[in-house]
């Protein structure tokens, strides 16, 4: 089978290490959204979209249009960009997700009436080294629209939490899960520490699942807080994050995308097989 990587970064480790297992029975392919124009046919069997850029997803979106299927999609890798939809689309669903507002620029926010207390203020479109600050009074809030004054934003009310993030990664029937020191925290993220699946606080394996469920995503991450007693709330969603150092995240992955060709091809053969039986089936009728 032939199985096609949509991302500039090939040698990232969960790709490098997914393509490693996948490569000696099968074809893996490089396609820089950066260099890559069009897709001749044959398609491959699969495509694993690791890369969020305006390309990328139009790469997507044009092989998903001509059958090919693409792990995520190109909508619920963008769904997952607009922090305003994400917060939507998890609290229509029932998700614990933040509470969320929307401004059209910081410095709108900036100029409106006194914040009511600690926020959270993060770009409304998720990318790389986007902005996501802890505001707790009008000066900070004022030197940040100053460094960002026509930043679209999405506000959250901070809060009260451990400073450790909790992250859940989903990768087609396998869940990880590790703790990360929260961006937010002044001594800085730092390295993520492994957490046993059995050290989470109980429902949460299963909201996990459910966030595939809502987003229609099968490679993902869900960054979580405690609030306290185990209640959880959901901060952030990725679509295909790095899933760096998870003991057995690329056999996932390499098992997901062999099922999907696999899936891709039982679907292509009925197809075939539906259309040469209406084919048939014409060719029989007597001419009236």
């Amino acid at each position: 089978m032939r199985i096609g990587l949509i991302t500039p970064e090939p040698d990232h480790p969960l790709l490098a290490d997914t393509a490693a297992l996948l490569t000696p029975e099968h074809r893996v392919e490089t396609l820089d959204p950066k260099t890559v124009v069009d897709v001749l046919e044959p398609l491959a069997d699969v495509y694993l979209l690791k890369s969020r850029t305006p390309r990328a997803l139009a790469l997507a979106r044009d092989l998903e249009q001509r059958g090919a299927p693409v792990v995520n999609s190109a909508a619920a890798t963008a769904l997952c960009q607009d922090r305003t939809a994400m917060a939507e689309q998890a609290r229509r669903a029932g998700l614990p997700f933040a509470a969320t507002r929307t401004v059209t620029a910081l410095t709108q926010l900036a100029s409106g009436p006194r914040l009511p207390g600690p926020v959270v203020v993060k770009s409304r479109h998720s990318r790389k080294h986007d902005l996501v600050a802890r505001i707790d009074n009008d000066r900070q809030l004022r030197e940040l629209a100053a460094a960002y004054p026509q930043e679209p934003v999405v506000v959250q009310e901070f809060a009260p939490n451990s400073g450790w993030d909790h992250k859940l990664w989903v990768v087609g029937d396998q869940l990880f899960a590790a703790l990360r020191r929260s961006e937010l925290s002044p001594a800085g993220q730092g390295s993520a520490r492994p957490l046993a699946l059995d050290d989470l606080p109980p429902g949460w394996p299963a909201f996990a699942r459910r966030v595939g469920e809502v987003f229609e995503l099968d490679v993902y991450g869900v960054d979580v807080i405690d609030t306290g007693d185990g209640a959880p709330l959901i901060v952030d969603i990725n679509a295909f994050p790095g899933v760096r150092g998870q003991a057995g995240a690329p056999e996932a992955l390499a098992a997901l995308t062999l099922r999907r060709t696999n899936r891709s091809s039982t679907a292509g053969m009925r197809r075939a097989t539906g259309a040469r039986g209406k084919s048939s089936a014409t060719a029989a009728t007597p001419a009236s």
